[in-house]
Order: C-alpha cells, then structure tokens, then sequence
C-alpha cells in the first residue's frame, strides 16, 4: 500500500500544482500507481473546480464566473498540457520532415502556430463552460470531464508505443499494462454513483473518450511513429475540449 500512496502523490506532483510536502521515490511500482491514479487527481481537479463554481455562481455575473472557473482550471494544473499543446502545435503547423518536427517540438520557444492554439483552446473551453452553466448544468459535471481527460493519457500510455526509447512516456510505459487502464477507469466509473444526474451522459462521455484516443492516437503515430510526453499532454487538452462539447451537446438537446 506505500506504492500506492507515493503513486498517487506522484500523480498529484506531475499533473498538477497542489503542494506534495513530501520527496516520493521513482520506481516501476509508484509510477504504476501513479498513472492508475491519474483519473482519479482529475476527479479532484475537477471537484475543486465544481465547489469553486458552487460557491461563486450566486456571487458574479456567468462571465465572471466563467472567467474564472478557466484561470483556476489553468492555475491548478500549471498550465503543464497547454505546453505540450502549443509544442504540438507548432510542430505540424511547421509542415516539416520528422526530424525536424521533433526538433520544433523540443525547442522551448513557442512559435505562431503554439499561440494559436493556445488562443483557440482557451477560448472554446471558455464558451463550452459558458454555455454549459447558461443552460443550467451543474458544475459537478466537471468532476467526469477532467477525470476523463487525465483517462485519455493513460489510454495513449498504454495503447501507442513511446516515439523514442527516451523521455517520461517512454518511462511510464515500462511499468504499464492493460490491466492498468482498467484500474484507471474505476474513477470515472465511480461518477456514476457520486456526481448527481450523470447517468446516460457518462456512458456517452466514455464512449465519445474511447474514441478520441483511438483517432487521436493514430493519428499521432501516422506523423510522429508513436508518443512523447508533450502529445500526451495534449490530448488530455484536447480531450478535455472533446468531452465539454460532448456535454453541452448532451445537456443542449437531450436535457432540453
């Protein structure tokens, strides 16, 4: 059970910015654990987030609230996938041979295309969330959304090979298998029981994150031969993005 609580620690450091007071130990063990417990760290991202949005949306105008559910949303997780976002970006917006596309994507600074997509992914999840808390959806919903996204990397993790026999994915994915996945769902599964009202839209949020991961992944395999740490941090962006558009789409027009 050690494993198990440097796991989630581990978790806690690398996908956010909460404060870990403690030094946990690198092993094939606690990074298991870890990455099973990456949903799990979103679902308390996600719990944060809707507690912030249970506590402000009698207090400030939608915008505001709006406003400023994105800035603790970016604050909590350091901004750390919004990089590996624009470093993505920037790396098939160059329309370069490979080795020069891995080259852009390691540099640290950001080009035009980065800040594109830095622009428009802020500004769509903005609109999603707007839209979303317009129509009268509980902010808990965000609990599944985040949980979720965090699922879509360790579905990458175990389902594309590394690019390079180097790096963090590289060294997550010694220590992971199928199994590992399965265990890294029973978050998300456990939205069913513990975020009111989810029902028919969790089943549609798995079914429409399976399929993200699957398109996604080969799509980067087809231009990159496989996964760094920067792809995997974008897909849970984009992921993100795909499960609000999921749920507005559900709330919209199935709720209404």
């Amino acid at each position: 059970m050690k494993d198990a609580g440097f796991g989630v620690l581990l978790a806690l450091q690398f996908l956010t910015r909460l404060p870990v007071p403690l030094s946990c130990p690198w092993t094939p063990a606690t990074r298991r654990w870890a990455a099973r417990a990456y949903p799990l760290v979103g679902a308390l991202v996600g719990a944060i987030l809707a507690a912030a949005g249970m506590l402000l949306e009698e207090m400030v105008p939608l915008p505001l609230l709006t406003l400023a559910l994105l800035s603790l949303w970016v604050a909590l997780t350091g901004g750390l996938h919004l990089d590996g976002l624009m470093d993505l970006a920037d790396a098939l917006g160059s329309n370069a041979p490979l080795e020069k596309r891995w080259a852009i994507m390691k540099d640290p600074q950001v080009g035009s295309f980065g800040m594109l997509a830095l622009v428009f992914q802020l500004a769509w999840k903005a609109a999603l969330l707007w839209a979303l808390l317009a129509a009268g959806a509980s902010p808990w919903w965000l609990v599944p959304v985040v949980a979720l996204g965090r699922l879509a990397a360790v579905g990458l993790l175990v389902s594309q090979p590394a690019a390079r026999a180097e790096g963090l994915a590289h060294a997550w994915q010694q220590s992971l298998g199928r199994r590992d996945l399965v265990l890294a769902s029973l978050p998300a599964l456990a939205c069913l029981f513990f975020v009111p009202g989810m029902g028919w839209l969790l089943a549609w949020l798995l079914v429409g994150m399976a399929g993200f991961v699957i398109i996604y992944g080969r799509a980067v395999r087809r231009a990159f031969g496989g996964i760094n740490g920067d792809i995997v941090g974008a897909a849970i962006e984009g992921g993100e993005l795909w499960l609000l558009l999921i749920a507005w789409s559900w709330w919209s027009f199935v709720m209404a």
